[in-house]
């Protein structure tokens, strides 16, 4: 009877493409995931890799063999996790990634009730504006938007994620709004510059009846971080584009008004990221419900959604 560990090993090193990774996956050693899918490969009497310094690739029975026990073991986990799900208390470290705008005021402060559920679970959280490798750096979660799905990783969408035109009413006082995205480039604009690309972000922005155009800002201030974007907007600078949860405390308190309230640009939703979604450890299946559960409470998907105004 083979065990679970080789099969585990052997299906996770063909999914990601190597035993290093297969391990960061599974919390074991490199050697020791190669270990298990050598004593599987003598108890079967064949080969399932080929192996050379830079690569490891699928033998032919390899591929027959995964294709024959992907599915089996996925319900074998399945079961176990569920079985054992009763009996465990939610523990360890669970390591999250976020970008400092949105996390800082949305999921920090949802800090202390997790806590008082979960004490046992101890938070790091990281928050910094790049897209992580989940399975690589060995992240449990990761909230934000446009994440690559890469091997082993799943979304869940959470809510839109919206960008819009916004100012400060002192800024607006006595100008004429503008009417469309086009008009936006007669008042002065706020942008950032990306640190990866060296670009300016343009937006193609729409209204509720499908019009598309495209929105530039004058470059009267460049950044490089969106609450730079927002903060420069709140002291009277001009016009910026940033995603509605941003600017939703600064909307409702007043200090900030939508410019072109009808139009908003689509950058896709707010997601959470997590590994194998059949056998979550519990600590990150708990926050991951957490999260959900809290996105619904506070009905964040109709008020991030940039076409209800």
């Amino acid at each position: 009877m083979e065990t679970l560990a080789n099969l585990e090993s052997f299906v996770r090193s063909a999914e990601l493409g190597g035993f290093s990774a297969a391990a960061r996956r599974l919390g074991l050693t490199p050697a020791a995931v190669s270990r298990n899918v050598a004593a599987l490969e003598g108890n079967l009497g064949a080969r399932l890799f080929q192996r050379s310094t830079r690569s490891l690739t699928l033998t032919e029975p390899g591929e027959r063999f995964l294709i024959s026990i992907r599915d089996s073991l996925e319900s074998l986990q399945a079961a176990i996790a569920e079985a054992s799900a009763d009996q465990e208390e939610p523990a360890g470290t669970l390591k999250v990634s976020m970008s400092p705008t949105f996390g800082i005021g949305y999921i920090l402060p949802l800090l202390p009730e997790f806590s008082r559920r979960y004490p046992r679970v101890r938070p790091e959280w990281m928050f910094e504006n790049r897209q992580i490798d989940l399975i690589a750096e060995s992240y449990d979660v990761a909230i934000g938007g446009g994440f690559e799905l890469t091997a082993g990783v799943i979304s869940r969408a959470l809510a839109p994620a919206h960008i819009i035109a916004v100012a400060s009413p002192s800024y607006m006082a006595g100008k004429v709004p503008p009417h469309n995205p086009s008009a936006l480039l007669e008042l002065d604009g706020i942008v950032m510059r990306s640190l990866r690309t060296g670009r300016i972000r343009q937006w193609q922005m729409r209204d509720a009846s499908g019009t598309e155009e495209p929105a530039r800002l004058k470059e009267t201030v460049v950044v490089n971080d969106p609450a730079a974007m927002r903060m420069a907007a709140l002291v009277g600078m001009g016009v910026t584009m940033i995603a509605k949860p941003d600017a939703l405390p600064y909307l409702e308190s007043g200090e900030l008004i939508r410019v072109l309230p009808h139009w908003y640009a689509d950058a896709g939703p707010i997601s959470i990221y997590y590994a194998n979604r059949t056998l979550l450890p519990l600590k990150t299946r708990v926050f991951v419900d957490f999260v959900v559960e809290t996105f619904q409470r506070e009905k964040w998907p109709e008020r991030f959604a940039g076409s209800l105004g």
